[in-house]
Order: C-alpha cells, then structure tokens, then sequence
C-alpha cells in the first residue's frame, strides 16, 4: 500500500470511529434520560381505582 491509500484508509477509520463514539454518546444520554424518568415515575404514589370491583380478583384456568 502507498502512502496516500494507507493515509485515506486510517483516515476514513477515524472517521467511523468518531461517529460510532457520537452515537454511542447520544445512546448513552437517552438512556441516562430514561433512567431518570423512570425512577422518577416508580417513586411517584400509585392510585389504585378499578374500574369494577371484581374485576382482576380471580383467575380462570382450564387444564
């Protein structure tokens, strides 16, 4: 390989390295995001209401 191929292969490389990096930073401050909101909504009090008493209480199988 010459120089000028092997200068245009290492840096096509840096540049796929670079956005693989971008990306795996983007997922990683939509997970961190989604993390907090998630935590925030399971410490949030849970108000129970059915809308039929019964409904849910039992379960039918058939075996």
């Amino acid at each position: 390989m010459d120089v000028a191929a092997m200068s245009v292969a290492m840096s096509s490389h840096h540049v796929q390295s670079q956005a693989s990096l971008a990306v795996m930073s983007n997922v990683k401050n939509v997970m961190e995001q989604q993390g907090q909101q998630l935590m925030e909504m399971l410490q949030q009090p849970q108000a129970v209401s059915a809308s039929h008493p019964s409904l849910g209480s039992s379960v039918d199988l058939k075996v």
